[in-house]
């Protein structure tokens, strides 16, 4: 078996239904394929099990941390986070199912890697209809356009964030002290609505795509990395001080809310995207199945942490972002920069992958003069939408739960039990198995119709009044 690594083009033609494979690897159903039965040969040049820990973290957290002591409130603040311990559980076990037929289709046809759409496509192929194995294609395809949406999606809240954490920042400037206690109210200062800050950053976020080498995006990927830590250990010593009573806390909120909750839970999980090609990376990818969970279970218990110290400490003040209920001091400020800052490169990095799926099909297609500019302005494009998109859905807790609602319920919940089905139900499957994974699928598209539709109606008729973000008690 080669050790190449192979790119989606190199097993494209594998959607036809000539080809019938035959055999699993042992323990195909038991668990991740064992080394002996399925040897990875990995790359000499590959990532070590720590700097794979540390992507694997990187494509976890984000902006949907900082919005789910809102998602609690949602939920209450004994329901909220039983309900994120429960969906980080389902979440993981569903990158383990991923993992595992990838690795089931690599042993059958010799690959040496399998990307997400590659392994719906070929589980499709598997199946005993004729149409689904005819039409095996548009696994890959469906795959490939909730990947665009989801991270274009995640563009989207990327504006609305910065957006609004620059809008409190100008407001409070005049009033913003060395003075970080709790009892003091900065007057603010009327500024511009939070949608024109989204235009005014949209040139310098259309410059930052223009930036097409990884390697330069890496810089720009670690720089914004150290900001986001700074920043998340400020909000941590800030969060577990002065903890109010919690005694009128309710224990669950009412139901109506609850698929908001999904929504920003299920985004903020939304990693899966990422496993297969961090495992196709490592120098010893045996070892990735161990990693995946030691890094999912630090991820739960991040989320979780964050998300009841947050509610516990600002109660039902809590806003869409936890940075803006940050003091306006200058400590308090800077984090908001700081945080601010990282999110806007990694705006670049969450673009490049829509941009590399959509971009060259539609560049091959003119002639190799005009190819560059058909580039940029396909690149303008694109980023313009997500700008229209969140100057239309201006609400940051809405643009996250609406987005986790859509698109990354398919991707983490959905796609892959039935993805599992259909690998290894003709090799015979425990009706407990079976019935679990179609548990999870109906879940998931419940939340998906469920949360979407909240989402809509809250965004068209809010339930209650929305907090005013540039009016924090400081």
């Amino acid at each position: 078996m080669s050790t190449r690594r192979l790119r989606s083009e190199d097993y494209n033609d594998y959607s036809s239904t000539d080809v019938t494979p035959e055999g699993s690897p042992p323990g195909g159903m038991n668990g991740f394929a064992h080394p002996e039965s399925y040897q990875r040969f990995g790359d000499t040049n590959g990532t070590t099990w720590y700097q794979t820990l540390i992507h694997l973290l990187k494509g976890n957290i984000g902006t949907g941390l900082l919005g789910l002591p809102l998602a609690v409130k949602n939920a209450g603040i004994l329901l909220g986070p039983v309900s994120l311990l429960v969906m980080g559980v389902v979440a993981v076990h569903c990158m383990g199912i991923l993992v595992k037929c990838a690795h089931h289709f690599c042993y059958r046809f010799q690959k040496q890697f399998l990307d997400y759409g590659g392994a719906v496509m070929y589980g499709l192929e598997s199946t005993s209809s004729t149409w689904l194995r005819t039409h095996a294609i548009w696994g890959r395809r469906v795959v490939g356009l909730f990947l665009i949406v989801t991270q274009l999606g995640f563009c989207c809240v990327y504006f609305v964030f910065l957006a609004d954490n620059l809008r409190q920042v100008v407001s409070a400037a005049n009033g913003t002290t060395n003075d970080c206690s709790s009892n003091r109210t900065v007057a603010m200062t009327p500024t511009m609505d939070s949608r024109l800050y989204m235009l005014s950053l949209l040139p310098f976020v259309v410059l930052l795509t223009f930036i097409q080498n990884l390697k330069v995006l890496s810089v720009f990927s670690m720089l914004a990395n150290v900001a986001m830590l700074g920043s998340l250990i400020v909000i941590y010593q800030y969060i577990v001080r002065d903890i109010p009573d919690p005694s009128d806390l309710p224990l669950a909120a009412a139901w109506k809310t609850y698929p908001l909750f999904f929504g920003t839970a299920i985004f903020s999980f939304e990693g899966i995207g990422v496993v297969l090609p961090l495992e196709n990376k490592m120098k010893n990818p045996q070892q990735f199945p161990v990693l995946l969970y030691v890094g999912m279970t630090i991820v739960t218990i991040l989320y979780i942490s964050l998300s009841v110290l947050g509610y516990l400490r600002f109660g039902a003040d809590i806003q869409a972002s936890i940075t803006l209920n940050l003091p306006n001091c200058w400590l308090y400020q800077a984090v908001k920069l700081l945080f601010s800052f990282g999110i806007f490169f990694t705006y670049a990095v969450q673009f490049y992958v829509p941009a590399e799926i959509v971009i060259p099909p539609l560049v091959a297609r003119v002639s190799e003069r005009w190819g560059w500019l058909v580039n940029l302005l396909l690149r303008v494009a694109l980023v313009g939408v997500t700008c229209v998109l969140a100057i239309l859905i201006p609400r940051l807790d809405i643009v996250i739960s609406l987005v986790g609602s859509m698109s990354s319920s398919a991707l983490a919940l959905i796609f892959p039990p039935l993805l599992e089905i259909a690998t290894f139900y003709a090799e015979g499957m425990h009706p407990l198995v079976i019935a679990k994974d179609v548990a999870i699928s109906l879940f998931g598209f419940v939340g998906f119709v469920v949360g979407t539709y909240e989402a809509l109606v809250e965004l068209v008729a809010p339930t209650a009044a929305v907090v005013n973000t540039t009016s924090v008690m400081v």
